[in-house]
């Protein structure tokens, strides 16, 4: 019977020896390190040969440099979203500009003589600063720095580069062990790259059992912690050679109180002496002297020397304005802001009429009143913008600019550059329902004043900021045919108001008197802008400290408004 037992339990043993053995490996299996290597190329995300990941700060970003000829590049996507987006690119003439307070700085796009030109005179470089490859710019690393903060290590095998565009407080640990970083915490995950006892590793995230980190040729993976040690605070050295762009804006003292005065024949100009005696405490009067009336850089003007003086003698600045709103119908032209601002030569001529204007009649300002620039010339509409202040500035005349309260149809006016290179920044705070919207409503409701304000400091410092007022409203007749619209002048309503019949409503949710009844079966309204509706929108504008108020437009108020705009010009409004 033992004979018999024996190799039933030989048979036992070696079947629990097996076992033991496979589950020993099993544990060894998956307990042991992975000597899987990541594919890095996937790991970063490269496809072509010469595509340059991109580590910004300590994240792997989705978009790519270009290494070509040796020379790392970004495309202009990449430039604008990250690094700056001041630079403009004329396509059609092949040049990309970069403009400083004081000078245009031109590269001729993929010109190999390696030239920029500083306001005309020509600098050499060592690369090529700009390329196309097929339909894409590539603008060269170095000369991104150039006009902004950062700073680049590229790496090869595979390509890929660290770069800086802020500069902060770290923390960086020593490895206590020869390892590897991974990716992904655990000892199963793929090896990134292998470290040495010794090596400095920077802390990006602690867990449990695993800390992410950067390693100091940018690979971001993760380490154990038992093999980091000496955990230590770093202050990064920021990198501020850049070129540094400073503007030096013209401001007047104390509030601005800015009147638009609407001027179509040079006999109007003799009225200037009467407005201004039936206003108040008015400093700056806007006349429309300038009409566009080709898309080559020209326009008609109805300046008049005794009205600046008049003017200067009343203690008033003069800031003229060009505008593009009557050249269809005065002149029967329509003006195509891409054709007329995308040339170079073009907005050269436009300038340089404007400050032969400036120079003749010794103005104190330009106004620029262009308000149908479409989203495809707004970058051309800004560049302009930087080079006429070049020339205003020289001549100390304050630039100032004329803009819809903001909204995402009218992005394109980049409000954010005008703030930092032109003097004031007007919101036409008005318009809020206006003909052919189909829809009835307010001028320009409190709601409406306190966005196109607040949306504007966004951009725009406060101090540059002009919120203009409205001398008028709109009386809406609701037909069968939708609503219908007729202007209202602010000296005409109390007439109106008057042979309506009707006894006007203050309206709390728009700060503003209003008007409804029945003519001929049809619903009349109108918001009435007056005394009570300005002082509303003037308290705003203190609470919300800008530079001051404008006035659309001289001649059609009450003459009553002008007291509480005086008492907001003077600071006692309450």
């Amino acid at each position: 019977m033992k004979k018999k037992l024996i190799p039933v339990l030989l048979a036992i043993v070696l079947i629990v020896v097996i076992a033991a053995i496979a589950f020993g490996g099993s544990l060894i299996d998956r307990f042991s390190y992975s000597k899987e290597r990541a594919d890095l190329n996937s790991y970063y995300g490269l496809e072509a040969q010469d595509d340059i990941a991109i580590v910004l700060q300590d994240e792997i970003v989705e978009e790519k440099a270009k290494l070509i000829d040796g020379v790392c590049y970004f495309d202009l996507p990449t430039v604008e979203k990250y690094f700056t987006d001041r630079f403009y690119v004329n396509t059609q003439e092949q040049v990309l500009l970069y403009t400083t307070a004081t000078d245009v700085i031109r590269i001729n796009i993929g010109d190999e003589s390696n030239v920029i030109y500083i306001s005309g005179v020509g600098n050499s470089i060592d690369y090529r600063a700009a390329l196309y490859e097929g339909d894409t710019l590539y603008i060269a690393a170095d000369y991104v720095k150039r006009y902004a903060n950062l700073e680049y290590t590229l790496y090869d095998a595979p390509l890929h580069m660290q770069v800086y565009t802020s500069w902060g407080l770290v923390t960086q640990a020593e490895l206590t062990k020869k390892t590897a970083i991974r990716y992904q915490g655990g000892v199963k995950s793929n090896i990134l790259e292998d470290v040495e006892a010794g090596d400095t590793v920077t802390i990006l995230e602690e867990m449990e059992n695993w800390t992410k980190v950067k390693s100091q040729d940018a690979y971001i993976g993760y380490v154990e912690n038992k093999y980091l040690s000496d955990k230590t605070a770093v202050q990064q050295t920021p990198v501020t050679d850049a070129m540094e762009i400073t503007y030096n804006s013209l401001s007047k003292e104390g509030t601005v109180n800015m009147a638009f005065h609407q001027v179509f024949a040079e006999a109007a100009n003799s009225e200037l002496s009467s407005l201004l005696g039936a206003s108040k405490a008015v400093n700056v009067v806007a006349p429309v002297w300038f009409r566009l009336n080709d898309n080559a850089g020209g326009f008609a003007s109805i300046a008049s020397a005794s009205y600046v003086q008049q003017a200067h003698n009343a203690g008033v600045d003069v800031w003229a304005v060009i505008t593009d709103v009557d050249s269809k119908s005065v002149y029967d032209v329509d003006i195509d802001f891409e054709a007329l601002l995308s040339s170079s030569q073009n907005r050269a001529n436009l300038i340089a009429n404007l400050m032969q204007q400036a120079d003749t009649y010794g103005l104190d300002g330009i106004n620029i009143d262009f308000e149908k620039v479409r989203d495809g010339a707004g970058s051309h509409f800004v560049q302009f913008l930087r080079e006429l202040s070049i020339e205003t500035h020289k001549r100390g005349i304050v630039l100032s600019v004329d803009n819809y309260v903001p909204t995402e149809y009218t992005a394109h006016y980049n409000r954010k550059e005008q703030g930092l290179v032109v003097d004031y920044v007007v919101v036409m705070g008005y318009d809020e329902y206006y003909a052919g919207c189909g829809e009835a409503g307010p001028n320009a409701s409190i709601t409406y004043v306190e966005n196109g304000i607040a949306k504007t400091k966004e951009s725009v410092p406060a101090e540059k900021i002009i919120n203009a007022v409205p001398f008028y409203t709109r009386v809406w007749e609701s037909t069968g045919e939708g609503p219908k619209a007729s202007t209202l002048t602010m000296a005409q309503q109390a007439a109106w108001v008057s042979n309506s019949g009707t006894e006007p409503v203050w309206l709390d949710e728009y700060c503003q008197n209003y008007v409804e009844y029945q003519k001929d079966g049809n619903t009349i309204q109108c918001w009435l802008e007056d005394t009570d509706s300005i002082r509303v929108k003037l308290q705003v504008m203190k609470a919300q400290g800008i530079a001051g108020v404008a006035e659309w437009k001289l001649g059609i108020e009450d003459r009553a408004v002008w007291d509480v705009i005086e008492k907001y010009v003077n600071g006692t409004l309450e």
